[in-house]
């Protein structure tokens, strides 16, 4: 399948036909974000997003103390659905698919807080979805950044779903916090879940695989931010564990990309986090020269 971008016709999306971006509705797309603590984070990711249409945020807050407040916002409607307690990011976005669901959104788009949005990303990515319908994922580049904003080197992962499929463990082919999402797709194949913590997003990845495709576009959408508190970081172990446990549940002997993909993990398993994030950074940094 040979993916394109929307001519500028089709961008306007459900807006008002003229083609234009900034005439295109958002009212069915809600920016989903899961925190647990960090309100100034919070604050400064949603203050990133810049849109001609109004935006719709639902912030889980996963037993934060003190609570998450809303911030006030011009442009923004924005939601605080409280869990009971701390129960991890994958049943905090579980939660936030069914109440989107509920809510009657279509496309749900990701960020993390601490994470900032390019402007416009969410009506690119709405008008991307409504003009190729079997994708059910859609990411987009990523400039990878220190906590204090220096850059640090660039994601730019393959953009048609072949390629995502036949890489999909030898490389992070879909950002996460980049990605938009169709609600319906989520839910028919489980939504999130906790079988494989700190990898939910592979997880949901390859089940929406299974059904749909997954795609990118090709420019920069998210400012990604490089945090050593982060899941990443922290709870590494159990990351590297769970992406094994899928690489080994979809492994493809005739791909061998697959193959590539299982040494590369068992190499981070022995690996010290700090050496694997220079190394990443001179690799990214040589590629880009």
């Amino acid at each position: 399948m040979t993916l394109s971008a929307p001519s500028s016709r089709n961008l306007s999306g459900a807006g008002d036909g003229s083609g234009d971006l900034g005439s295109c509705t958002l009212d069915d797309v809600a920016v989903l974000m899961p925190a647990y603590n960090g309100q100034s984070d919070v604050d400064r990711t949603l203050a990133s997003f810049s849109e001609a249409a109004l935006i719709h945020v639902l912030i889980v807050d996963d037993g934060s103390t003190p609570p998450i407040v809303a911030p006030t916002r011009p442009g923004m409607s924005i939601e605080v659905l409280r869990m009971p307690k701390n129960g991890g990011i994958e049943r905090a976005l579980e939660a936030g698919i069914d109440a989107l669901a509920e809510r009657g959104f279509r496309y749900v788009a990701r960020i993390d807080s601490g994470d900032l949005a390019v402007p416009q990303r969410l009506v690119k990515q709405r008008a991307f979805m409504e003009a190729h319908p079997g994708v059910a994922g859609l990411g987009m580049w990523t400039q990878v950044v220190s906590r204090d904003g220096a850059p640090l080197f660039m994601l730019t992962p393959p953009a048609e779903p072949a390629a995502i499929r036949r890489q999909r463990f030898f490389r992070s082919c879909l950002a996460h916090p980049s990605m938009m999402l169709r609600v319906d797709a989520v839910q028919s194949v489980g939504n999130y879940r906790a079988a494989y913590r700190s990898a939910e997003d592979l997880d949901l990845f390859l089940r929406l695989m299974e059904r749909y495709d997954c795609a990118n576009l090709p420019e920069l959408g998210l400012y990604y931010e490089l945090n050593e508190g982060g899941i990443s970081a922290t709870k590494r172990r159990r990351q590297i564990g769970s992406t094994l446990r899928l690489q080994l549940r979809y492994f493809n002997v005739l791909n061998p990309y697959d193959w590539l993909g299982l040494a590369k993990n068992l190499l981070h398993l022995v690996t010290p986090y700090q050496t694997l994030q220079r190394v990443k950074r001179a690799l990214l940094r040589a590629r880009a020269a």
